[in-house]
């Protein structure tokens, strides 16, 4: 497994000996009705910086100050739980989308909260969660490092069902390590909801040149390809760690599901697949 439980401050990785314990009674784990304070702790906190489509929330509670944040969201496409659950309708179901703990809390919290959230969705009606790890590093331009890559230990503590690797894809690497997510650009090319967020976002965070909030979809597209993409650094990546739990003994994985071995890391096999 591990030596070390990863915990995240300002958007850094840091790790706590895996040998800790905490003392559950001077935690509480509560459900957060809106989105305002998981979302400012996730993007001040998550080396993504950013905020999933949020379905329920929770927050870990260390002596009554905010020090974790699980968002459980909506994947961009159904078939990400219908392709796992054979009986479920996709709102019956959710991804953790968002798991950030900081780095004053021991270790063995995460997967004391995260069993905690499950207690609490499982009242409330919903029978499976998914969740991805993502084993491949990232960097900044720099070459510091953002994101480590991680294999998904805590889901392994929580007995979950490991599915091996997801979809191979090229992710596009902006100069602060984080990924420009094809969703974004899906936004902003369609104006979707939230697409003049991620444009002030880009402009803000890279200096790039601001686009008109009235650009037409010919302006958008062009100011993508000129102002945007040669800021990105493409990456082959063979596919996310994907975990699953019922949290119903009635349902059942879809056909086709094979289970693995729980994986120790990527192995170099896995990466010239992808490459």
């Amino acid at each position: 497994m591990t030596e070390h439980c990863q915990r995240w401050r300002e958007r850094r990785a840091t790790y706590r000996p895996a040998r800790e314990t905490i003392r559950p009674s001077e935690f509480d784990v509560a459900r957060m009705d809106d989105d305002a304070t998981p979302r400012a702790f996730v993007e001040r906190h998550h080396y993504s910086a950013s905020y999933p489509a949020a379905r329920e929330r929770f927050g870990l509670y260390h002596r009554g100050q905010l020090a974790g944040v699980a968002v459980f969201s909506h994947p961009a496409n159904d078939k990400v739980l219908t392709n796992t659950f054979a009986t479920l309708a996709p709102l019956d179901a959710v991804e953790l989308g968002r798991l950030v703990l900081l780095d004053e809390i021991g270790a063995n919290a995460e997967s004391y909260f995260v069993a905690r959230c499950f207690e609490q969705l499982r009242a409330g009606g919903y029978r499976g969660v998914v969740s991805f790890s993502d084993p491949i590093e990232r960097t900044s331009i720099t070459g510091a490092t953002v994101m480590p890559g991680h294999v998904g230990t805590v889901y392994q503590a929580l007995n979950a069902r490991y599915l091996g690797l997801g979809t191979r894809r090229t992710l596009y690497i902006l100069p602060d390590g984080t990924n420009l997510s094809a969703r974004t650009l899906q936004k902003v090319r369609g104006a979707e909801r939230g697409w003049l967020g991620a444009v002030v976002s880009l402009v803000e965070r890279f200096s790039v040149e601001p686009l008109d909030a009235g650009a037409d979809r010919d302006a958008r597209m062009d100011w993508l390809r000129r102002a945007v993409m040669p800021l990105t650094r493409k990456l082959q990546h063979p596919g996310n760690h994907k975990y699953v739990w019922t949290l119903d003994r009635r349902v059942q994985l879809a056909g086709g599901s094979t289970l693995y071995s729980y994986p120790k890391k990527i192995t170099p096999g896995q990466l010239a697949l992808a490459l």
